[in-house]
């Protein structure tokens, strides 16, 4: 009865007529409680009945991304600002029944465990992987990561398993992904997420690559779900003049507060355009928008996911915190970034969509879709029926790991040769894979660059090989003439 008391206690606070209601409430809660306490077969415990059940269930009535967190996802929301997660820091390939490691991080577990790019996993605490499938590896893999785990691996040309043990450790999980030259003086950089050194991390590639001796710069935030909105308004600092407007904050009281860039702020000049897709959310939605509407760079890609509710976390007692939503971002401009979830409660903190005031921007059609529009929508390169069986059969890399198990020497400088590309055909028959003629011909520069990929990948790591994807990636292609064009 003490979790109840507290909750009467509080309705007291309240105004009356509020008060009144909210007693009322409480009082068919507690009768509720009380029968179930009473009555059900089993014993119910009162603090997991009341935080893990009536407390979700009232958040989850305001909107979709209020929540409250038990104590593992305030915990998990911690790692995720920090920067860093337990793990054993690899990069691996997941086939049915196979975990081959690709890349091991600088100073990780991994790495202090003697685990090359090669090596295959075949064992996971005393659990053989040949008979699992990808969804069961990726599970036993996580659950791995809570404690010690011991290995069996096999290596190219050893005789005998290789026993091992890794402890996992938290392992930096930067949110500055790639950056390289897609040309000379022009820089492409995939920022991953938002998050506390996010900012720090892009200056320091910026900076790396040329500063603002740089031709231009393609900022690639496919994909990216957000972060910190700290984060994203320095970046977008960084790019832009004093006095320019980043974003609008619209509470449920008082008039709306205006964020602008500082007066000694000294932005980069160089040509920009960024890269968006339906999975860029949140906080890289306001990066994109704030240089769109301050006319900064050409946005290229597609509408973004649509995210610009401000949420704030509050501790609670027992570890336990509440996602609430406490305002809405507007874009420079003032036009929403919320999109509509179909019901009005989304907009708490302005109006429902068809009520919305035009002169805010935060109503009709836009405030339906929400989202970034870009100034130039592209798509992904769309696959032909034949090169999505070699990707889905794993091809490329299976063959590039057989090539590189006999000693295939692999320098930069390294292509296909015709040979290679006889010998692939060979393994794909041998798959019973049999393109026609003019689909093997039509397909041919697609598979020499993938084929190259993976052996890059396994001799240099997925960095490297991350590049040749990106140079024949179509909207990176679009996104430099834009660059080039400005």
């Amino acid at each position: 009865m003490r979790h109840t008391l507290l909750l009467l206690l509080f309705a007291s606070s309240l105004q009356a007529d509020t008060a009144q209601e909210l007693e009322q409430s409480l009082a068919r809660f507690v009768e509720v409680f009380n029968l179930v306490d009473k009555n059900l077969a089993d014993p119910i415990d009162p603090a997991d009945a009341i935080y893990r059940g009536a407390m979700p269930a009232m958040v989850r009535t305001l909107d979709p991304h209020s929540a409250f967190l038990d104590p593992q996802q305030f915990e998990s929301l911690q790692e995720m600002q920090r920067s860093t997660e337990k793990g054993f820091g690899s990069v691996v390939s997941l086939l049915p029944g196979r975990v081959i490691v690709l890349q091991t991080l600088p100073g990780s577990p991994s790495e202090r465990s003697g685990l090359v790019a090669g090596d295959e996993i075949v064992a996971v605490n005393g659990y053989q992987l040949s008979r699992l499938t990808i969804e069961q590896l990726v599970g036993l893999l996580g659950q791995s990561r809570q404690g010690r785990a011991e290995l069996m691996v096999m290596r190219p040309s050893f005789t005998r398993l290789i026993p091992m043990a890794l402890v996992p450790a938290e392992v930096a999980d930067p949110s500055v992904t790639r950056a390289f030259f897609l040309e000379e003086g022009i820089a492409h950089i995939k920022v991953g997420n938002f998050e506390q050194q996010t900012a720090r991390e892009l200056k320091d590639a910026i900076e790396a690559m040329g500063g603002a001796g740089l031709r231009g710069l393609v900022l690639d935030m496919r994909g990216n779900p957000g972060g910190l909105v700290q984060a994203a308004v320095q970046a977008a600092a960084y790019f832009l003049d004093p006095g320019q407007r980043i974003l609008w904050i619209g509470g449920r009281e008082g008039p709306k507060e205006e964020l602008t860039i500082p007066p000694e702020a000294k932005p980069y000049k160089f040509p920009l355009a960024v890269l968006i897709d339906s999975r860029s959310a949140s906080a890289a939605e306001l990066v994109a928008a704030a240089l769109q509407d301050n006319g900064r760079a050409t946005i290229l890609g597609e509408r973004s996911y649509g995210k610009g509710i401000i949420q704030s976390v509050f501790s609670l007692s027992q570890d336990t915190a509440l996602a609430l939503t406490t305002a809405q971002y507007l874009t420079p401009e003032g036009r929403t970034i919320q999109r509509s979830l179909g019901d009005c409660r989304v907009y708490i903190l302005s109006t429902c969509p068809e009520e919305a005031d035009a002169e805010t921007g935060t109503g009709g059609e836009e405030a339906r879709r929400g989202g970034v529009e870009p100034d130039q929508i592209t798509y992904p390169r769309q696959f032909s029926e034949f090169e999505r069986v070699i990707e889905a059969t794993n091809s490329f890399f299976e063959f590039a790991k057989q090539a590189s198990d006999k000693n295939l020497k692999v320098s930069e400088e390294f292509e296909v040769t015709p040979k290679m590309l006889d010998d692939f055909q060979l393994f794909l028959s041998e798959r019973r894979i049999r393109p026609g003629l003019s689909e093997w011909s039509s397909t041919l520069e697609f598979i020499r660059s993938r084929l190259k990929q993976e052996i890059f990948n396994l001799a240099f790591g997925v960095e490297k090989g991350d590049e040749l994807e990106i140079l024949r990636d179509l909207e990176i292609q679009a996104a430099l003439q834009a660059v080039k064009s400005q």
